[in-house]
Parts: structure tokens; sequence; C-alpha cells
């Protein structure tokens, strides 16, 4: 299964997912409405972000009820302002009260994701370095959250254990040197990249020696980096990561390595402000 499939299939099963968890046998407080009642609803930001999720959002209404319109005035992607109305939605009553809490959840966790990785991309620009998200993601939400990072401008770097070698610390003494783990890998998926996460010069040059595709610089102080980026010279690819954060980001960047990973990404995003009302 390659990447749009797989997300077109977690986003079939998130929405059902959060239904279930929310809807259960049935939403009592939405029996309050007359069942044919109709209704129009809008939903803002209130505070400025990177727009996504939109289409977890319309699968979760045509699961809940087909009959539901949805009309968006942004995509994902785009900037909003604190303020903004970017979705209206129309049909009965209790089908738009019964969705609210489950796609405001999935827009305002998405949306935070792609708002930190803009920023974050904004701070490097014209460096030319990559910035990349990691495997720390929201349990449930990986697939979802590295689209999101894609919104924001991001890269993803692996999805996860299978389509790429990141061999760390643990893998190498287990396989006895660095060489010895890149060849093994080369053995096991030779198409798969293999990338090697180093601590010090030594590890930098037997990685190189190894031919490496990537390697990972971790936790390297700014010199420290710059005379890695002199030593490799555009033998391998250059990661940065460890310490990543609004006020290193920049310098990190401006050393030369040629990709920056950061779990901050998506582990610990705050939760975009927004908020639906039914209107007239």
């Amino acid at each position: 299964m390659d990447y749009q499939d797989a997300l077109a299939e977690e986003i079939r099963d998130a929405a059902a997912r959060l239904l279930a968890e929310d809807v259960g046998s049935g939403d009592i407080t939405a029996q309050l409405i007359p069942v044919e009642q109709q209704a129009r609803a809008r939903v803002i930001t209130r505070e400025a972000c990177v727009l996504c999720g939109v289409a977890w959002v319309e699968e979760l209404f045509r699961r809940l009820d087909a009959t539901v319109t949805l009309c968006w005035s942004a995509s994902d992607g785009d900037r909003l302002k604190a303020g903004q109305a970017f979705l209206e939605l129309e049909g009965p009553a209790r089908s738009l009260l019964t969705g609210e809490r489950a796609a405001l959840n999935l827009l305002q966790t998405l949306s935070a994701t792609a708002t930190r990785t803009r920023h974050f991309v904004d701070l490097i620009e014209g460096t030319g370095v990559r910035l990349l998200d990691t495997r720390k993601t929201l349990p449930g939400m990986r697939l979802a959250q590295k689209y999101a990072v894609t919104c924001g401008g991001g890269h993803n770097h692996r999805i996860g254990l299978w389509d790429a070698f990141l061999i760390k610390e643990n893998h190498i003494a287990a396989c006895g040197g660095i060489e010895a783990a890149v060849e093994a890998a080369r053995g096991i998926a030779p198409e798969a990249p293999v990338e090697v996460e180093v601590e010090t010069f030594a590890e930098l040059e037997q990685a190189l020696t190894a031919r490496a595709d990537i390697i990972m610089l971790d936790n390297f102080g700014l010199d420290d980096m710059r005379e890695a980026v002199k030593r490799t010279a555009g033998r391998a690819v250059l990661e940065a990561s460890g310490n990543v954060d609004d006020t290193t980001l920049r310098g990190i960047a401006d050393t030369g390595v040629d990709c920056i990973s950061s779990g901050a990404l998506t582990k610990d995003v705050k939760a975009i402000d927004l908020s639906m009302r039914l209107i007239d």
C-alpha cells in the first residue's frame, strides 16, 4: 500500500473511530431538538493558524449524516487570521451538533501541527534547509500528523519502522559497529535509505566510510556541526537533531546541514482554539 492509499484508509478509520468514541450508542442531548429542524453553522478560528484536516471532517460528516453540506472558504495549508470563518455547514440541527466536537478535535489538533511546522519553516526561510518530523507523534495519529507537517511546509522523515533504516547507538552496539550495521542493512533491504546516528567525529568518519546515505548529528554543538559539514563535504546528507526550538533553530540551519528534525512539530503541540456557532 502506498502513502496516498494508506492516508485515505487512515482518514476513513479515524472518522469511524472518533464517531464511535464520541457518539457511542447515540447523542441523547441532540434529542432535545426536533428531528426535522434544519440549521446552519459557522466554524471560526480564534487565533492565527494554518488550516489542516479538511478531508477528515468531510469524511466524518459523510458517515454521520450525508445530507449535511460543508462549504469551505479555505484549504489545507492556508494561513488563517484570528476571527476568520473558514467553514459553513448546513443540514439537520441534530447532526451538526452531534458532529461538532469530533470535527473540532480533528481540526484543532492537525491545524496545531501544521501551524507549529509553518512557524519553524518560516524561521529557517532562505537557508535551503529542510525541516523534518519524527516518529514522536500522538498515539494513533501518525499519518494524520505527518500529513499536517507537509501542510505546514515541512517534510516527512520515515513514516514508521518499515520504510527506512535508522541505525542508533543500541543497533550499533548489537551489530558490532557502524560498518557492520550498514552492511547488514544493505543486505536486508537494498532499496531502503540507510541513516546512522552519530555522537562523535569518530563515529561520523565511520559512517562516511560505510557510505551511509544520511548521517544524523545527535546533539552536536554549532561549531561541531560546522566542522561536520566541512568533513562530510557532500558525501552524505547531514541531519541535525536534538535541542531544536525557536531559539536554536536558525543557528542550526546556518551551520550548513541539509535538514533538521524535530519531535516538537508533533508531540507537544497546543490545540488551536476553534469554535462552531449556529447562525440564522
